[in-house]
């Protein structure tokens, strides 16, 4: 298995094809070729494929589906890219440290690394959907960034991450991921089915009376990176509190 494919770049309501064209040719150079379109405003056209250059095998095997949920369902990691930073300060991560986690965990499952419109970045309800928030340390006084741009940034940093992987494994010296191989985390389908019984049960209870609430706590658990069996224990905490009160 290529851990490069087991990394998938997501892009959500494209509105240009040729800034998708553009996006095939900057993953392609750095050994990505999972592109995932989530309701792309139009389809692939002529343009794309001239600005994917060599890389239009990535446009031709490109996965379209018709919502966030959908794209990042199988993935048990998923970064989303954002501009606003104030009320994001605590799942922050620059473009390096995203490299290095995001080769890490795809050792693991599979990862999305997200992508919002061109004009407007992603939604706030998709942003907390999101482990982690990847931005990128631009000049303050002018941090335009195209959407091409910024994915080839990205890959650039998980293609290095990569290399030095590869290096470490080569050289034998791999003793300390030891303890992170033997993780094994939810997917995000999983972790929505969680969140999804907890306010039903806390709205049955009384404690959850307003959106904030849920909020909060997803965030809480987004932070914890709950891993599978760890889940499971909440998941099985949830289901008792429901028999009692049955």
């Amino acid at each position: 298995m290529n851990i490069l494919d087991q990394i998938k770049i997501v892009l959500i309501e494209t509105s240009l094809p040729a800034n998708i064209g553009s996006v095939a040719r900057a993953m392609k150079t750095m050994g990505l070729h999972q592109l995932c379109l989530v309701a792309p405003q139009k389809a692939i056209d002529e343009q794309a494929v001239a600005l994917a250059a060599g890389a239009k095998d990535v446009l031709d095997n490109a996965h379209i589906v018709t919502s966030f949920d959908e794209a990042v369902a199988d993935c048990q990691l998923v970064i989303g890219t954002s501009a606003r930073l104030r009320h994001l300060q605590s799942s922050l991560i620059e473009p390096r440290e995203a490299g290095k986690l995001i080769i890490q965990r795809a050792n693991l499952g599979k990862v999305a690394l997200v992508f919002g419109r061109e004009r407007v970045g992603l939604t706030n309800e998709e942003l907390l959907k999101c482990h982690y928030h990847l931005n990128f340390p631009t000049n303050p006084d002018y941090g335009s960034l195209n959407l091409a741009m910024a994915v080839q940034l990205a890959s650039y940093e998980i293609r290095m991450a990569y290399l030095t992987e590869q290096a470490v494994k080569n050289s034998q010296n791999i003793a300390k991921n030891a303890p992170l191989a033997e993780a094994d985390f939810p997917n995000a389908a999983a972790l929505e089915y969680f969140y999804q019984h907890t306010e039903k049960l806390y709205t049955a209870l009384g404690f959850i009376r307003n959106e904030a609430v849920m909020l909060k706590l997803r965030r809480l658990y987004q932070r914890a990176e709950l891993e599978t069996n760890e889940l499971n224990l909440l998941r099985g905490m949830l289901t008792a509190v429901e028999k009692q009160l049955k």
